[in-house]
């Protein structure tokens, strides 16, 4: 190992050793090599190419997909003393003019870029004439057609890396299968021998998923369990999205909304009271999307099913980046796996694509149906095992399995003799031998499935009707009006009759056992939770004075270890990881003096 990236390391980061892979791969790109990172979030990839960057002749171009993201990046690094800036549309002529200035000048270790922007061919003609010392497309994925994030001005960067042929190309991303990975190789002509695969797993994250029973109450008790702690909702729909907002606020909570739908100055106010703060929760649809650079966050709930494990992963990944305990939630039900079905059917996309995303929808409800290691399942999609990671619900809690196959051929009988076009409230009061007019009016208290049904209460009958649903043995008709019918699936199970077992529901609002204390705070010794409040609020002072967010100062990991370390001099302080030079020389002062006030 070059002794000049350790040094850096120390330096700006704060850190006395590189982790994983990170050693490997900023020697190989500071040799003038290619490289493919495909690392975790929070896995430190931004090292991989910031300090190659650093060391490097010229400057670092970092294509980079967000506004947001950048600024927040660029952010970090002044604040750790590395000369970084970034080019886009929100620049003053003035701003532009001194940024150029500083290009040419050679005043910049790292230039950020938005791909639309680096495309425009004024752009590329005024970096011509500049040295650069390596090329990083940060979010890589966005290349891969078979990606879940796919964007077609990431497709055209290949003619950014033909007309700097000479520089090393580095392809980074947290979220790729197989495909999506041998895409961005092809693509961008990176060598096989050039990639670097750290694997995907984030054991600080906890992973739960429920079926829906009463969403707001589920919502509502997986948020207790974070207050004063920043977090992220999603939900699938613009409507939904303001809603559950307002009813956050009602209860309490300093919740925003953010979608597409909004007007944009109203949005980017929202995005910034999100990175300024440390106990908002935004309440989103997909359209805040990847980037989110925010370390706190603690907690990723998803109130409706998202579009694919993909996604899935990669909206849980904006927990938990600094390494501190973070918890997730997914809640699904048999409407949301039709919507999502719905989407596919209904898409213009050609029958490949279509293919696609009907595989990635079956992989997405195996991990919301699966009985085992929900980490085990997660990370076998991308290529990745681990052992049972114990921090996930059905490693805490295994879901009871029984015999479904006979409960299974009922309710496909049942939707078959009552011609397959009523929806499940009504087979399930038909299995139940409900008498109301409606079953009467329809002759359907003389059908031989009426009331065969009895040894289940309604509850369990809906979740087996929703796991057949999931496992496509029923068709969910939601162009009508949600009516079941039998699929291929289904007719095959009816006449082969092979043994199906079925999870058992878990027995209403009786998910969770004691409500864990926050997060971050968990990760916090009980004699050190004054100091380290103290910290955060000292933090926020400073952070507020400068309008930058609180985690550009110091992360909560930081924290968290000068609360445990309590330095008394710059010297102790320096030994703190994430105390860089520059921001031991700039906030050293504030901090120790807050120390001592609690010694």
């Amino acid at each position: 190992m070059n002794a000049r990236p350790l040094e850096i390391l120390k330096a700006v980061y704060g850190y006395e050793a590189f982790r994983g892979a990170q050693a490997a791969i900023v020697d190989h790109v500071i040799a003038g090599e290619n490289a493919f990172v495909l690392m975790p979030t929070g896995g430190g990839k931004s090292l991989c190419y910031q300090i190659p960057a650093i060391v490097r002749p010229g400057m670092g171009l970092v294509v980079s997909p967000l506004l947001a993201l950048m600024a927040d990046q660029v952010a970090a690094l002044r604040q750790a003393g590395v000369r970084a800036a970034a080019l886009n549309s929100d620049l003053s002529p003035d701003e532009r003019r001194i940024l150029w200035r500083d290009v040419h000048a050679g005043n910049l270790d790292l230039l950020y870029v938005a791909p639309e922007t680096l495309l425009r061919p004024d752009v590329l003609e005024r970096l011509d004439g500049t040295k650069l010392s390596l090329i990083a497309i940060d979010e890589a994925h966005c290349l891969s057609q078979w990606g879940h994030d796919f964007r077609p001005s990431y497709r055209q960067l290949d003619a950014v890396v033909a007309r700097f042929a000479g520089t090393p190309r580095m392809a980074l991303t947290a979220t790729a299968d197989e495909p999506t990975r041998a895409e961005i190789l092809s693509h961008l002509a990176i060598a096989g021998s050039d990639a670097f695969i750290a694997g995907f797993d984030r054991p600080n994250i906890r992973y739960a998923i429920e079926e829906k029973d009463n969403p707001r109450a589920q919502l509502k008790e997986f948020l207790s369990r974070h207050e004063g702690e920043s977090g992220i909702v999603y939900c699938l729909s613009k409507r939904r999205t303001e809603e559950t907002a307002a009813w956050l606020r009602d209860l309490g909570y300093d919740a925003l909304a953010y979608h597409a739908g909004m007007d944009k100055a109203e949005r980017e106010a929202n995005q910034t009271r999100f990175r300024l703060d440390e106990a908002v929760v935004m309440v989103a649809t997909i359209a805040f999307g990847m980037g989110i650079d925010k370390p706190d966050v603690r907690f990723v709930a998803h109130i409706d099913l998202p579009g694919s494990i993909e996604a899935y992963y990669q909206e849980t990944g904006r927990a938990g980046r600094d390494g501190l305990p973070s918890d997730t939630l997914m809640l699904y039900g048999s409407e949301d796996i039709a919507l999502r079905s719905r989407f596919i059917e209904e898409s213009d996309a050609p029958d490949q694509r279509k293919r696609m995303e009907r595989h990635k929808l079956d992989a997405l409800l195996g991990l919301a149906e699966t009985a085992g290691c929900r980490r085990q399942v997660l990370l076998s999609y991308f290529g990745d095992h681990c052992e049972p990671c114990g921090n996930c619900d059905t490693c805490a809690a295994p879901p009871k399995l029984f015999d479904g196959t006979v409960a299974a051929q009922k309710a496909l009988s049942c939707i078959y003799r009552t011609g397959e076009r009523f929806g499940q409230a009504y087979i399930v009061d038909v299995l139940l031998g409900v008498e109301n007019e409606r079953i009467a009016g329809f002759g359907h208290d003389r059908i031989s499935t009426y009331g065969i049904g009895t040894e289940h209460d309604n509850r369990t009958w809906r979740a087996i009707l929703r796991q057949l649903i999931a496992l496509r043995l029923i068709d969910v008709d939601l162009a009508g009006h949600g009516g079941l019918s039998i699929a291929e699936a289904g007719a095959a199970f009816l006449r082969d009759k092979p043994t199906l077992m079925l999870r058992v529901p878990p027995a209403p609002r009786a998910r969770r056992g004691k409500v864990a204390r926050a997060a971050a705070k968990a990760a916090v010794g009980e004699g050190d939770r004054a100091l380290f409040e103290a910290l955060r609020q000292k933090r926020l002072e400073i952070a507020r004075a400068q309008n930058v967010p609180p985690y550009v100062i110091f992360h909560d990991r930081t924290l968290v270890e000068l609360a445990a370390a309590r330095p008394t001099s710059r010297t102790e302080m320096a030994g703190v990881p994430g105390v860089g030079e520059a921001k031991l020389t700039r906030y050293g002062p504030a901090f120790l003096m807050v120390i001592a006030e609690h010694a």
